[in-house]
């Protein structure tokens, strides 16, 4: 919650919801949980995994047919992340191709010996950043791999239309300190917004509140 020096304080308002699963539209569920409670000031945010989820964006390990490069390939990626596996590899293979990932490693690699970080994940396209790894926290979905969601773009903008609010936004964030924003309406700061859930309030798994309300997030954002 901001101090409200500027005006109104912003509040982080986490929104419990049963568990949301394949059988769900995400924005007739944002909609629904978030009636009565999300006003003109105020921007809708959801959890990346949840989104994908409800669009059926997951596979279990067990359905992949393994290359000999996503064998390989997942070896130079450190351990804790996505990619480190074979079959969080093999996702991203069958999502953008094999070239297309071989030679962001390779652009990749001499970026950062350049200096530059991050080079791979610009070429190899936004799954590379979006796939999560077998989770274990959010039941029944804890032995898939999940995705990053379809057309986030058009999901903010539809929750936004329906809902009424001053904006909408889709973040993968972790307990890290790390708020990335997927995708956001128009109008919205980015930085501001992942600044503001930088925390990570969303709770995917028993806690079911994958919905956070920004109160007068309009006032925050516009405030010097």
């Amino acid at each position: 919650m901001t101090d409200g020096k500027n005006g109104p304080a912003m509040e982080i308002v986490p929104v419990p919801t049963r568990i949301l699963t394949h059988n769900d539209d995400i924005v007739d569920a944002m909609v629904h949980y978030t009636k009565g409670k999300a006003g003109p000031d105020d921007i809708v945010t959801v959890a990346e995994s949840v989104v994908a989820v409800t669009q059926g964006n997951i596979v279990r390990p067990e359905e992949l047919d393994y290359s000999l490069a996503a064998q390989v390939l997942c070896r130079f990626f450190k351990d804790e992340g996505s990619l480190a596996s074979p079959h969080g590899m093999q996702v991203l293979l069958n999502e953008v191709g094999t070239p297309r990932v071989v030679v962001s490693m390779a652009l990749g690699f001499l970026a950062r010996f350049l200096g530059k970080a991050g080079m791979f994940y610009n070429l190899a396209g936004e799954q590379a950043r979006l796939i999560d790894d077998v989770t274990g926290t959010m039941p029944p979905y804890d032995k898939h791999i999940v995705l990053g969601p379809r057309e986030p773009q058009k999901v903010v903008d539809q929750v936004r239309e329906r809902v009424g609010c001053f904006g909408a936004a889709i973040l993968d964030a972790n307990d890290l300190k790390r708020a990335f924003v997927v995708a956001h309406t128009a109008g919205l700061i980015s930085e501001k917004v992942s600044r503001a859930l930088i925390d990570n309030p969303f709770g995917n798994g028993s806690e079911k509140t994958p919905i956070v309300i920004l109160r007068n997030f309009r006032q925050y954002q516009e405030a010097p």
